[in-house]
């Protein structure tokens, strides 16, 4: 049995932000932003929620799957930032697609998130106890950056981004061929935003929400040390050599990431689109919005294979290998 990528879906919101529109409020510029990260805009959402734009990526993935909402077995939303800690993510996306027959739960695992719930969705749908699932990546980043820190702020963007996965028990070339994830909890501390402290009667305290912040060395030395390991290892367990893949959509973190990530590798940056220009960085939404993003131009057909590649806080990474297959 296989399971396959049938249908991909995202969403933005409206309100487009350059990075001259930046600079009108902190001190930066468009040369000092673009020439450190390559990211020229991202969309900030004004009236969007991080359920409404989870919903409409949904929406848009049922609908290159052909598919109705009623037939999932299972979401998977990943996200760290949630509108509200109950009902979860997915729960409020179920009730808005009236998927009543899917078991629908969060994951928690920043930029790597969409890997960890794919791989997740994997298991589920190769065990047998579900036919079809729906997995998420939505954020809202713009409600824990700190707008004065031109180090993180200028790097986030929001946004949503969904696939549809399906079990196929005839299928044997084509699908997700392997997955491989990794954590380091050591190392946690160099990207983080805390949570609210303690409050009850015996503890009195500070409730406000903290702003991320990041070391942005260190992450950068985590990121071109581990992915393309982890990326090695997945194309070697799905019984393929780098030079057969076809292209690598990695987590939009950071334009020179990717560069250093391609030149460990020894393959050429065209095989690495990227959309951060236009984006940013959007945490788990970020490869499921590039993997529709290719999807949609047409880049992508029958037998393409393919590398997802997530990293982040955590630290967490991930990578999974596929082979399209056209709806």
């Amino acid at each position: 049995m296989k399971v396959k990528i049938v249908g991909t879906g995202s969403a933005v919101p409206e309100k487009c932000v350059t990075n001259d529109d930046l600079s009108q409020w902190m001190d930066t510029s468009d040369e000092w932003i673009r020439s450190r990260t390559g990211i020229e805009t991202r969309h900030l959402a004004v009236r969007e929620t991080t359920t409404e734009m989870a919903v409409e990526a949904a929406k848009r993935a049922l609908a290159s799957a052909h598919m109705d909402a009623e037939e999932l077995d299972l979401i998977i939303a990943a996200t760290i930032t949630p509108d509200r800690l109950l009902p979860n993510l997915a729960c409020e996306v179920q009730s808005a697609l009236g998927a009543c027959r899917a078991v629908a739960f969060d994951v928690s695992a920043a930029c790597s998130g969409f890997l960890y719930a794919m791989d997740i969705a994997c298991h589920y749908l190769e065990a047998g106890g579900s036919r079809r699932a729906l997995v998420i990546g939505a954020e809202t980043l713009s409600r824990i950056m700190d707008w004065s820190d031109r180090s993180t702020c200028v790097l986030f963007g929001d946004g949503a981004g969904a696939a549809v996965l399906e079990a196929d028990e005839a299928e044997e070339h084509a699908g997700i061929l392997s997955t491989v994830l990794g954590t380091d909890g050591a190392g946690g501390m160099v990207l983080r935003c805390d949570n609210r402290r303690n409050h009850n009667p015996y503890v009195k305290g500070d409730t406000a929400l903290s702003y991320v912040s990041m070391n942005g060395q260190e992450v950068y030395k985590f990121a071109v040390r581990t992915v393309p390991k982890v990326i090695a290892g997945a194309v070697e367990a799905a019984g393929l050599s780098m030079d057969e893949i076809d292209f690598f959509l990695l987590h939009q973190a950071n334009l020179r990431i990717i560069e250093a990530v391609a030149k460990r590798l020894h393959q050429p940056m065209e095989k690495f689109p990227t959309n951060l220009q236009k984006y940013g960085n959007i945490s788990s939404a970020s490869v499921p919005i590039l993997l529709d993003n290719v999807n949609n131009h047409g880049m992508i057909g029958e037998g393409s294979k393919i590398v997802l590649a997530g990293f982040g806080a955590g630290l967490t990474w991930g990578a999974a290998v596929l082979r399209w297959q056209a709806v």
